[in-house]
């Protein structure tokens, strides 16, 4: 499986660099895949005999009980260091504009220094940030942030709307060649014209700034989401004069200023580390920490080594290592945002046919591959909006109607039947042959596509050839599939969260026009494409509808459906799976696994007597 695209990029499938915001996810299915578990150290192990030593000491601290039986207290100021390991020969940027979601190092620091108008919360909500409260006009498309007083960049200087609009305006600029913020600025009016060239700034057009503590966002359309796609980097706060001085290399002066988040630069030296001290002039409630300190590791092996050394707080668990990780009280496998799926071309026989699509969905048993495949590393599930996520619906069901993740053989060999007497087929060799593309590269793919033919071998009778491709070729050939009756037929892909809101999971998917509706739903020529179309229109009624509860009720309705037209197969949802010194204390968990700006205040590093 490889990421699906969105208007310019794709993204994070399992493959060898990471995804989105989920510190650092690789291995999977593709180039941009599952840092969680290639870049992890599959290939790069640790000689035996120190491997040995470090898992018998494991082995002991289990037995000894270590220090839980002690009472745990704070740690004193001296003491108040946060050591947290990074993947990779340096971090890439520090400049909010460009930062990627694949980029976990960078990530990870953006959002310690720089914040926005608004953030997300420990459940993923949508809070207050540099601006204290937003007001959206009865046109559903002007947003008015009233911003926080007194607020300053690191170095003291005030941080005004006018700071803010020049930030946004900054990211959209063609000279400033982002990738990303098209993708999360694209409902900012005219931003569009902005990239093109066809207008010289959005700053007194769709970006005002009445006074120093108010600024005006117009939208292009009615979009509620637009505040989750203002808590990406590419919108947050830069310090112009910082800009003006150093031009493309600010970032290596933040410890002159720039900061508007909880910490500041302390030092940076590049390919080794990256410290962050409090930022004295933050908003905010202060972080306890006296430092953070982001070492870089080549490979997820070598910290993990690091971490058993005492050497950082926390770390990735590699795969070699999983087994015996799983038995520390350390160990964490938190659900994220992160969807591995095969999809079909409604184009293309027999898939244009839904009871054979949901035929082949039927037939699969995605609790064994979990476990066989991929040691239950994923969760296997029916959903397209993951666990963890608002609009996450409990209550859906598969194709058969129940929630069952082992299939349900009688129901699809019933399925295959029924497709067939519709298209006039007698026997299973009338059906056209099928082969199911994928980015090749990890044999734990290469394992889940042969379970999965020998599944429809063996219950529907069917032959599948499985066709592993060099991942820009599949990429490519996706795209090519849009109306395209000749295109692709059947293919894996990925999707991570670009932002924590479902219309991310479904209008951006499966609406008309959509980049990423390679499988041509609503636009093809099968029975039921009117009510395919309906629903397309019932999820674009859904992005404009401002009131959350039927919103959110519309777009589950809507999963549903999607879910028995089987426009997606979910097969799995990734975990990161990670070790914690648990006198590290104060962090919660999410599915983005980011820390909320504010949140820094409630970490601490303690100590047991």
């Amino acid at each position: 499986m490889t990421p699906t695209t969105s208007t310019a990029m794709w993204r994070g499938f399992k493959g060898n660099t990471r995804m989105k915001m989920f510190m650092g996810t690789t291995n999977r299915r593709g180039v941009m895949n599952h840092a969680l578990k290639t870049n992890q150290g599959v290939m790069n192990h640790a000689p035996t005999n120190i491997l040995f030593i470090f898992l018998l000491a494991i082995l002991l601290v289990a037995c000894l009980g270590g220090p839980s039986q002690k009472t745990l207290v704070k740690a004193p100021a001296s003491k108040q260091v946060y050591r947290v390991p990074q993947i990779g020969s340096d971090i890439t940027t520090l400049d909010p504009a460009l930062v990627l979601p694949t980029d976990k190092p960078s990530l990870d620091a953006i959002q310690m220094l720089f914040t926005g108008l608004v953030a997300l919360d420990d459940h993923l909500q949508v809070v207050p940030q540099l601006a204290q409260s937003w007001d959206l006009s009865s046109d559903g498309v002007t947003w008015t942030f009233h911003l926080r007083h007194n607020l300053k960049f690191s170095d003291g200087t005030p941080l005004t709307s006018s700071d803010i609009a020049y930030s946004i305006d900054r990211a959209l600029q063609p000279t400033t060649k982002s990738s990303i913020a098209p993708i999360y600025l694209a409902l900012i009016k005219d931003s569009d014209k902005l990239l093109a060239g066809y207008t010289q700034s959005l700053i007194n057009d769709s970006l005002l700034t009445p006074d120093n503590n108010t600024l005006i966002i117009v939208t292009s359309k009615k979009a509620p989401y637009f505040l989750d796609m203002l808590t990406y980097p590419c919108s947050y706060v830069v310090e112009k004069s910082l800009i003006n001085l150093y031009t493309i290399n600010f970032t290596d002066h933040l410890n002159e200023g720039g900061a508007s988040g909880p910490f500041k630069v302390s030092q940076f030296s590049h390919g080794v580390s990256l410290d962050f001290v409090p930022n004295p002039y933050y908003y905010g409630p202060h972080p306890q920490l006296g430092k953070v300190v982001f070492s870089l590791y080549q490979d997820t092996d070598t910290a993990y080594f690091a971490y058993l050394r005492g050497q950082v707080d926390t770390a990735q668990v590699p795969l070699t290592s999983l087994s015996l990780a799983r038995k520390r009280n350390d160990f964490h496998q938190l659900p994220l945002l992160w969807i591995n799926y095969y999809t079909m071309n409604y184009l293309v026989p027999p898939f244009d046919n839904i009871n054979i699509r949901q035929a082949f969905e039927l037939a699969i048993n995605k609790t064994a591959i979990a476990s066989k495949v991929w040691q239950n590393t994923v969760i296997p599930t029916n959903h397209i909006v993951p666990n963890g996520m608002t609009g996450y619906n409990p209550q859906l069901t598969g194709p058969d109607g129940t929630q069952s993740l082992t299939g349900n053989v009688s129901k699809a060999k019933a399925l295959l039947q029924k497709g067939m007497q519709q298209e006039g087929w007698t026997g299973v060799s009338q059906i056209p042959p099928i082969t199911l593309t994928y980015a090749s590269g990890s044999p734990n793919t290469d394992n889940e596509v042969n379970m999965m033919i020998q599944m429809w071998q063996q219950v529907l009778g069917v032959p599948v050839t499985a066709a592993p491709t060099d991942y820009n070729s599949l990429l490519s050939q996706t795209t090519i599939a849009i109306g395209n009756p000749s295109g692709l037929q059947f293919w894996g892909l990925s999707w991570v969260a670009e932002y924590p809101d479902a219309q991310d999971w479904l209008t951006n998917q499966f609406d008309k026009g959509s980049p990423n509706n390679t499988m041509n739903y609503g636009q093809n020529t099968s029975t039921d494409v009117a009510q395919q179309q309906q629903l397309q229109q019932q999820l674009e009624a859904a992005d404009a509808n401002n009131n959350t509860t039927a919103r959110l009720t519309a777009y589950q309705q809507a999963e549903q459906q999607l879910v028995s037209d089987v426009a997606w197969m979910p097969l799995e949802q990734e975990t990161a799976l990670f070790v914690r010194q648990p006198t590290v204390v104060g962090i919660v968990d999410n599915a983005q696994q980011t820390i909320p700006p504010n949140d820094w205040a409630n970490i601490y590093i303690g100590q047991y007597q």
